[in-house]
């Protein structure tokens, strides 16, 4: 009996790797601005058609966000696919699907919805969040999504420091961790960026948050020492965006 409990312990400890070792999935965040006026109409067809169409043709719908700032006209989606070979197979079997084009048609019968189309591929962080986080949190909250171009070389380090420190402090200061990122560059000459999603209880609880994250004296230690060689990264850019009511993540 006692054998078999040490058996059973050791294989729950192996699953959460098991787990890792099988996501796969590969990662595409597209962000629409939409013709001037447009974005309600575009949002109804997500809503009335694109995500259905999506899942389909065998797309898996993440999140979809627009911006708390009003004057921002865009709308940002997250789709997974089942691996990198299959994203091209399943985005042309969804594009050239006649429910899809037909769907596109009459939603543009007073002219085009989407003035610019931006698309970022992605593949998960291990080690920072093996998979999607849906929790059952109730409520209204709103994401942070940032993003970390970090110097030449300090992948790992940021990987580490994120790893080992900056999660933790995160949730120290009121602040969840959702999932982690890496780009998957065109060009392989380009560094991968950190992409991650934080979710705060609004805005200003997010700001606040982070202000506090920023003088902690853990993190202005770990930071330091992080830094020892050289900095680490090079630019952040940060985006706080409200789920739609259809959004798999909220």
């Amino acid at each position: 009996m006692k054998k078999f409990s040490i058996i059973i312990l050791v294989l729950c400890g192996l699953i959460p790797n098991l787990i890792h070792a099988q996501d796969t999935r590969y990662f595409e965040m597209r962000t629409y601005t939409a013709h001037e006026g447009k974005r309600p109409d575009l949002i109804k067809r997500f809503q009335d058609h694109t995500l259905k169409l999506f899942e389909k043709n065998g797309i898996e719908n993440i999140a979809y966000f627009i911006p708390t700032d009003e004057t921002n006209n865009t709308l940002t989606f997250i789709l997974a696919y089942p691996n990198k070979e299959s994203r091209d197979l399943l985005w042309n079997k969804f594009a050239n699907s006649p429910e899809w084009q037909a769907a596109a048609k009459a939603s543009e019968a007073n002219g085009p919805l989407v003035a610019k189309v931006e698309q970022v591929f992605m593949e998960n962080a291990p080690d920072l969040t093996p998979e999607i986080i849906r929790d059952d949190y109730q409520g209204e909250r709103v994401f942070e999504l940032r993003t970390y171009t970090m110097m030449p070389g300090k992948v790992d380090a940021i990987h580490a420091r994120f790893r080992d420190y900056t999660r933790e402090l995160f949730q120290k200061h009121g602040m969840i961790n959702v999932m982690y990122w890496y780009t998957v560059e065109k060009d392989p000459a380009v560094q991968t960026k950190l992409v991650y999603l934080l979710a705060h209880k609004n805005e200003k609880a997010g700001k606040a948050s982070f202000e506090k994250f920023g003088k902690d004296p853990s993190w202005i230690v770990v930071r330091d020492a992080s830094e020892q060689n050289g900095k680490i990264v090079e630019k952040i850019t940060s985006v706080y965006l409200k789920p739609l009511p259809f959004s798999p993540l909220k």
